[in-house]
């Protein structure tokens, strides 16, 4: 996930952005994006210790469905809470970007 993020729209200083899947374990629940402005990403499974520009709230399934390119933030917007700047929140879908594997042709059974 954070070898394919796009930091161009994000603010030109760090942001830090908080993933909670409330369908896992409390153990494996949180995530966090830690992302520089010249395009360093950290994703840290331990709170990074920064203040939280914005917090996502989804379950795993759907996140990975967006990611692997099989659907849009827009698209399962119901399934997500943001808790933040909406500068940030609106536009996850450009900066978040996809898999490798999105971009391949998907198998239709």
């Amino acid at each position: 996930m954070r070898r394919n993020l796009n930091p161009d729209p994000l603010p030109d200083r760090r942001t830090v952005v908080q993933f909670l899947y409330h369908d896992l374990p409390s153990t494996k629940r949180d995530w966090w994006l830690v992302i520089d402005p010249a395009g360093d990403v950290d994703l840290c499974w331990a709170d990074p210790g920064f203040e939280v520009d914005l917090f996502v709230s989804t379950d795993l399934h759907t996140m990975t469905a967006i990611w692997m390119g099989l659907t849009s933030v827009a698209a399962e917007s119901e399934k997500f809470e943001f808790t933040g700047p909406k500068e940030i929140s609106s536009t996850i879908q450009t900066w978040l970007g996809l898999s490798p594997f999105a971009v391949q042709r998907k198998l239709v059974s």
